[in-house]
């Protein structure tokens, strides 16, 4: 197994934080401190009229636990216990520009779904006013839920994947790399590299909590642009035949990305140098805590 270039730790990072975004926590401050581990009890009654109630904070975050009318929200700064009541309105936005608003329930409010949550103070306690979340986070959450339980004592590596908890390229090695190969400026499938693609993503899937990083590049035929749109392309063919042929979920896919000729494998000069390198590589990236380190 070849360990990534310094080149491709920074493109795993750019991957991770185009997969993940970033969490934020507005006036933190004025948050109710909670402990490191939070135990969420039953369901008790919230105020339906929250007017009159003096403002919280916003917090910006993803839901990392629910149970009745009860969140957990997980932030930048540590996790905050948010009530829902009949009063709170959850909306959701999309198309052109976010300018499509759509009013959603309380059971729209799922496991690794980002949140922009408006509070007011009830006692010691916050309760949210308003719940917003983008529809398109919503649609992958709700494929995560089909295959996931919702309990809060169950840490899947689909909400992890979904909201990036890795912060660099430190909490996780690469386990293992497959290569497939392709013709000179050629993006098919071979079936040797077809096989080798389903055999790579039947491993990974038995390691909780991997990743797939797929990187392609070409050898140094053609132009730079060519050979940039040819990796590309080459990626995207390995990404769709893992998912739709291969099992691999969605959820566990980081960016691909195209290379071009960057990190060759092997001597341009030569054919049997220039057929190495046109390749896609198929990176499992494993957390150190599930790998013992």
């Amino acid at each position: 197994m070849r360990l990534m270039s310094r080149s491709s730790k920074i493109l795993f990072l750019l991957a991770t934080a185009t997969a993940s975004g970033s969490l934020y926590a507005q006036d933190a401050q004025t948050a109710p401190a909670q402990p490191r581990d939070i135990t969420i009890t039953d369901t008790i009654p919230v105020p339906a009229d929250l007017a009159g109630m003096p403002a919280g904070p916003v917090i910006e975050g993803f839901i990392s636990a629910r149970k009745g009318n009860k969140l957990q929200v997980t932030t930048a700064g540590g996790k905050t216990i948010v009530f829902v009541s009949d009063a709170t309105s959850i909306k959701s936005s999309g198309g052109f520009l976010g300018a499509s608003t759509k009013k959603l329930g309380q059971d729209q409010l799922l496991n690794g779904l980002p949140v922009t949550v408006k509070t007011v103070q009830w006692d010691s306690n916050l309760v949210a006013s308003q719940v917003t979340l983008k529809t398109k986070d919503l649609k992958t959450a709700s494929m995560i839920r089909n295959g996931t339980d919702q309990r809060f004592d169950e840490q899947t590596a689909a909400t992890e994947a979904l909201r990036g908890r890795v912060a660099d390229i430190d909490n996780y090695i690469v386990k293992a790399t497959t290569n497939v190969n392709f013709d000179t400026g050629k993006a098919d499938l071979s079936p040797q590299a077809r096989a080798d693609l389903c055999a790579a993503a039947a491993s990974a899937q038995a390691t909780n909590n991997s990743l797939l990083l797929v990187l392609g590049y070409t050898d140094s035929t053609g132009s730079e642009d060519t050979n940039q749109a040819l990796s590309e392309k080459r990626a995207a063919k390995v990404v769709n035949y893992l998912q739709q042929k291969c099992g691999w979920k969605p959820y566990r896919m980081l960016t691909p990305t195209g290379m071009a000729t960057a990190d060759p494998a092997a001597d341009n000069s030569t054919p049997e140098g220039k057929a190495q390198n046109r390749r896609v590589a198929v990176n499992v990236m494993v957390s150190k805590a599930v790998d013992g380190m």
